[in-house]
């Protein structure tokens, strides 16, 4: 009965994330991506101080997934110029960080990359804040030429 009350909400929890999924606008899927890749960085800090090896290497699987499938593979490099350059280095430095995290059981690499993701998600938080599209008519900041977010459109 436990697993078929779980499954319901397993189901439950998906579905509310494919809802805002597809009713998130390229800004706040790109939040969601930090988001994630935090949670899957706390979950393989966890593992990994309770000795949990498998699990430790999905969690930081995961992100490494949300890093480079879905942050990294949003810019455009071309019309971000030397910004998008600089985040697409720093990308790949996290996701090897993130492998030597797991090889050699260092939760300093972890707690690096996920202070890293921690500013990097501030301030695209609040460049969504004072972008015109939210309201703000007094900055002209915009991460466009940054992003691409897969052809959705610009954020």
């Amino acid at each position: 009965m436990y697993t078929t009350s779980r499954n319901g909400v397993n189901a439950y929890a998906r579905v509310g994330l494919e809802t805002g999924v597809i009713a998130a606008s390229p800004h706040k899927l790109i939040l969601m991506l930090f988001e994630g890749a935090q949670v899957a960085l706390s979950s393989a800090l966890a593992h990994m101080r309770s000795g949990e090896i498998k699990a430790k290497g999905e969690a930081v699987s995961r992100a490494i997934t949300i890093i480079n499938s879905g942050l990294q593979a949003s810019l455009d490099i071309k019309a971000g110029g030397e910004l998008a350059q600089q985040l697409n280095a720093l990308y790949d430095y996290m996701g090897h960080r993130l492998l030597l995290a797991n090889l050699h059981n260092k939760p300093e690499y972890i707690e690096e990359v996920a202070r890293l993701l921690g500013e990097l998600g501030e301030a695209w938080e609040a460049i969504g804040k004072s972008s015109p599209a939210n309201g703000d008519s007094g900055s002209s900041s915009s991460p466009a030429p940054v992003l691409a977010v897969n052809g959705l459109g610009k954020a």
